[in-house]
């Protein structure tokens, strides 16, 4: 289904599935960073800007719930999180590199385990993607096979036009019932020219190469060089849209207390510290190596795709200027 609306009724939408109760979240400035947060109402909504976290968040929270328990003399009460109550929600303006990762997430939570916290929030949530017209010298989708106009992981994509609103065509039976939900605010598909889109300046990567390399050189001096400058920060993995590593942790007291999980991240010499004080990846070396090979090997391995959607932002938060891109850049040219 294509259909065509205008930035003023975009917003009336949103208005309106606000008064409804719905659920909306979408790129917002909070304390001055723009993060995918849910709008009080669609004046709150930038586009101009790519949100500092991914949409992710909206699947997989930094820190969520999942068990609590209280102890009474003998007796312990154990209470689930129950996935039900997650509320629908409506994801807009979610950018391309954003939205690829999610079909990227679905396959790592519904793996051998269903992790039904993810997938009961993926089951509620319609993805409103946005094309991307402007894109800085972090960027490189494209090197990883994507473009500012991929529409993966989009149930209802949005392309803006010269003149000002948007193309949309609908994906899934999910963004079809969005516009069924409010034909009122749409209408016949434009064919007016589409505003020029971003251009990243990486050249594509022969990712079937770089893989081939990575395959044939676990121990290199490469990972050496590059661990110099790591200082294990995980920052690269927090803003990160595909990496998906968390942790267990019970907090409180033997009276009562909360089961939690929380993001985690290879780079941390804690992450595979076992309980009897051996750690496999005891160095820098071998976590920053960890961290391609999962993105560019491992994942493709077993799930035949790649770990990595090109959206630079752990290039543009790395306080020490490592750029995955030109390290990736790098072994393609081996």
């Amino acid at each position: 289904m294509r259909k065509y609306i205008s930035r003023q009724n975009l917003n009336t939408l949103i208005d309106k599935l606000i008064a409804e109760g719905r659920r909306i979240v979408a790129p917002r400035m909070t304390a001055g960073t723009p993060l995918y947060e849910p709008l009080g109402h669609s004046g709150e909504m930038i586009i101009d800007q790519l949100p500092r976290r991914s949409a992710k968040e909206a699947f997989f929270p930094l820190c969520e719930e999942i068990m609590s328990y209280e102890k009474s003399g003998q007796q312990v009460k154990l209470t689930d999180v129950d996935p039900s109550r997650f509320p629908e929600t409506i994801l807009f303006a979610v950018r391309p590199c954003d939205a690829a990762a999610i079909p990227v997430l679905d396959a790592v939570f519904s793996w051998d385990y269903k992790d039904e916290f993810f997938l009961e929030r993926r089951r509620k949530t319609t993805v409103v993607g946005l094309a991307c017209t402007t894109a800085d010298d972090a960027c490189f989708c494209t090197a990883v096979g994507l473009s500012p106009s991929d529409t993966k992981g989009s149930d209802l994509f949005l392309s803006p036009l010269e003149g000002g609103g948007y193309n949309v065509e609908s994906f899934t039976e999910k963004g079809e019932a969005l516009i069924n939900s409010c034909s009122d605010l749409f209408a016949e598909e434009s064919n007016a020219a589409y505003i020029q889109l971003a251009n990243p300046q990486t050249e594509a990567f022969d990712l079937k190469k770089v893989k081939s390399w990575l395959d044939e050189h676990f121990e290199d001096q490469l990972w050496d060089g590059i661990a110099t400058r790591c200082v294990g920060c995980g920052a690269c993995a927090f803003v990160c849209p595909a990496c998906h590593c968390f942790d267990i942790v019970d907090e409180g007291t033997e009276k009562a207390g909360k089961r939690r999980k929380n993001w985690d991240a290879c780079g941390f010499w804690k992450f595979t510290h076992h309980a009897s004080g051996h750690n496999p990846r005891d160095l820098q070396p071998k976590r920053y190596r960890n961290r391609i090979m999962h993105k560019f090997k491992y994942y493709d391995d077993k799930f035949g795709q790649t770990l990595c959607t090109g959206c630079g932002r752990c290039v543009r938060i790395c306080p020490v200027g490592i750029d995955i891109a030109a390290i990736v850049e790098e072994i393609n040219q081996k």
